[in-house]
C-alpha cells in the first residue's frame, strides 16, 4: 500500500482516516461502527492511560470495576440521564441462542430465554455505581468515596469515525461521593484541571477550560466543566469533561448519610471522564501530510536507530556502536528501537517511522563509523544534523524536552491566532466560514438564541471560559444584554 496521504488542505477528513489506518493505529472491525485498535495505536493509549492513572492516584483516587450490564429499571432511575442516553443504548433482551430447526447450522434467539428484565449495555456507569454506593455509605465517616474505573462503553452512534466517534470505545470514568456541595464542586473542578494538565503537559495540546451551557451539559449534571481544544482544520474538539452532579443521583438511588450533626442528608456527587477520543485529538492537533507527529511524552518509540550498510561486516561494526547507544539511551529512560531488519531498505524504514511519528531518528552508516558521527533527524521539524558519537545521548535527552515544548508552542500559536472576537452576526458568519476556529462573542444566555445560532451556522457554544474576566456587552445575534463572551465553534 502506498504511504502517501491525501493532503490536509485537499480533504482533511480523508487525510485523517488514511493516517489512522496507514500509521497502523486502528482499523474498522466486522462490527459496524466498532474499531480494532492495533498494537501501535494501543501503545499510545497505554501511555496516556498510565500517565492519567498516576495523576488520579496522586489526587487520592482508587480504581475499581463495575458491571458492563445495567438493569433497565436502574438505568431509568435518574430520568435526565436515562433520557439523555436513551437513543444510544444497546439493549440485551435474551440470554441464549438455539439451533434453527428449519435451517441447519443457523442460530436464532431462543424465544423461551427472554430476560425478566432487559439489560442496558453501559453507555456510562452512574446508575450501577450509585446503586452500589447506597450499600457503602451510611455515615459521613464513609465519605468521600473517590473511585475511578477503566472500562469500555457502548453508545450506538449512527455516524462513526475511528477514535473520534465509535459505537464502542475505551475510557475512564471517575465517580465520587461527598458530604458537602462545596467539596463535590471542588472535586469536579479539580479533575477538569487534571485533564488540562495532562492535555498540555503530555499531549502538547493547549486547551481552554470552561463550563458548558445548560443545553450542552452532561445529562443529569448541574454543571459540566470541560476542556476544549482546536484542531488544525479550525474545528473544536471536547477533550474532557467533569460533572458536578449535585444530589440528583443520590436522590434517584436513595443514597443518604448521617452527617456530623446527626442528621440524614443526601450525598453530593461528581463524575468525570476522557476516552480514546483523545487519540483523535492527538492526531489532528500535530500531524502533517507526511504522517503522525507525536510528542515525546506519549511516543511509544522515542528514538529509532537505522543502520545503513552494504555488507554483513559493516552491519556487525554498526551493531557494536548501536548497542552502546541503545544501552545509554535506555539508561536515561528513553524508549529506543534498533531496526536492523534486512527485509526493508533504509529509505522504506525512514518513511515508516516518519509516518508513525517517531520523534527522533538516528542513521548510522560506514562513513559515520569513520567520522565518529551519526545523522540525527527530528520528526517535528523534518530537520537533520550530524552529531558526534559522544554527544548523541545528551543531545537527545535535551531534544525530548525541546520537541515537547516546541510542539505545544506551535499548537498554542495556531489556537491563539484562531480565536476571533466578533460583535455582529454578519462578521460572525464570515469568520466562521473563512477563518474558522473559536469565535469569542456575546450571548444573551437563552436557549432560544443558542439554538438559533446553531441552526443558522452549525456552530455551538463550546464553553463559557473560566478564569477570565467577565465583561458585559450585547448578544451577537439579538443585541440583548450579555454578561460575558463565550466561545463558539464548529466541532467534532
Amino acid at each position: 500500500m502506498s504511504k502517501n496521504l491525501t493532503p490536509r488542505s485537499e480533504d482533511y477528513s480523508k487525510w485523517y482516516n488514511e493516517l489512522v489506518i496507514k500509521a497502523d493505529l486502528a482499523e474498522n472491525s466486522a462490527v459496524r461502527g466498532c474499531m480494532v485498535i492495533k498494537p501501535y495505536g494501543f501503545a499510545i493509549w497505554e501511555k496516556m492511560q498510565a500517565e492519567l492513572d498516576k495523576m488520579f492516584k496522586e489526587t487520592g483516587h482508587q480504581n475499581a470495576y463495575f458491571p458492563l450490564f445495567i438493569p433497565k429499571s436502574l438505568f431509568e432511575a435518574e430520568e435526565a440521564n436515562a433520557e439523555g442516553f436513551a437513543k444510544e443504548c444497546a439493549v440485551v433482551t435474551h440470554y441464549r441462542l438455539q439451533n434453527d430447526p428449519d435451517n441447519e447450522g443457523k442460530l436464532r434467539v431462543d424465544p423461551e430465554a427472554k430476560l425478566e428484565e432487559e439489560l442496558i449495555v453501559r453507555p456510562t456507569s452512574e446508575a450501577i455505581i450509585w446503586n452500589t454506593y447506597r450499600n457503602w455509605i451510611q455515615s459521613y465517616r464513609d465519605l468521600p468515596i473517590l473511585i475511578n474505573q477503566w472500562a469500555n462503553v457502548v453508545r450506538w452512534e449512527m455516524r462513526t469515525r475511528l477514535f473520534l466517534r465509535t459505537a464502542e470505545f475505551l475510557w475512564q470514568e471517575g465517580h465520587t461521593a461527598h458530604a458537602t456541595k462545596e467539596e463535590a464542586y471542588e472535586e469536579a473542578e479539580l479533575m477538569n484541571n487534571v485533564y488540562a494538565r495532562f492535555a498540555e503537559g503530555f499531549m502538547a495540546i493547549p486547551v481552554i477550560k470552561g463550563l458548558k451551557t445548560e443545553s450542552e451539559r452532561f445529562a443529569g449534571a448541574e454543571d459540566t466543566f470541560c476542556i476544549e481544544a482546536l484542531m488544525q482544520d479550525g474545528k473544536a474538539l471536547q477533550a474532557g469533561t467533569s460533572h458536578f452532579l449535585g444530589q440528583n443521583f443520590a436522590k434517584a438511588f436513595d443514597v443518604k448519610f448521617t452527617n456530623k450533626e446527626g442528621k440524614q442528608d443526601y450525598v453530593w456527587a461528581t463524575s468525570w471522564g476522557v476516552s480514546t477520543r483523545l487519540m483523535g485529538a492527538l492526531i489532528m492537533t500535530h500531524s502533517d501530510d507526511k504522517g503522525l507527529v507525536l510528542p515525546p511524552n506519549l511516543a511509544p518509540i522515542q528514538v529509532v536507530i537505522v543502520p545503513i550498510y552494504r555488507s554483513e561486516e559493516q552491519l556487525e561494526q554498526i551493531d557494536v556502536v548501536a548497542k552502546g547507544l541503545i544501552d545509554e539511551l535506555r539508561g536515561s529512560g528513553l524508549s529506543v528501537k534498533y531496526d536492523n531488519r534486512d527485509t526493508q531498505r533504509p529509505g522504506a524504514k525512514f518513511a515508516q517511522y516518519e509516518l508513525q511519528g517517531v520523534p527522533v531518528r538516528l542513521a548510522i552508516g560506514p562513513k559515520d563509523l569513520e567520522n565518529g558521527t551519526v545523522e540525527l533527524a527530528r520528526r517535528d521539524t523534518l530537520t537533520k544534523e550530524i552529531i558526534p558519537f559522544d554527544a548523541v545521548v545528551s543531545k537527545i535527552k535535551d531534544l525530548m524536552d525541546e520537541i515537547q515544548t516546541s510542539m505545544f508552542d506551535k499548537a498554542l500559536n495556531f489556537r491563539d491566532e484562531h480565536i476571533t472576537e466578533v460583535d455582529d452576526f454578519e462578521t460572525f458568519k464570515t469568520v466562521l466560514e473563512e477563518k474558522t476556529g473559536f469565535i469569542s462573542a456575546h450571548w444573551d444566555g437563552t436557549d432560544e438564541t443558542e439554538d438559533r445560532i446553531k441552526e443558522l451556522t452549525k456552530a455551538t457554544i463550546r464553553c463559557i471560559p473560566i478564569y477570565t474576566e467577565a465583561v458585559p456587552g450585547n448578544c451577537v445575534l439579538t443585541g440583548n444584554p450579555s454578561e460575558r463572551r463565550v466561545l463558539f465553534a464548529k466541532a467534532y
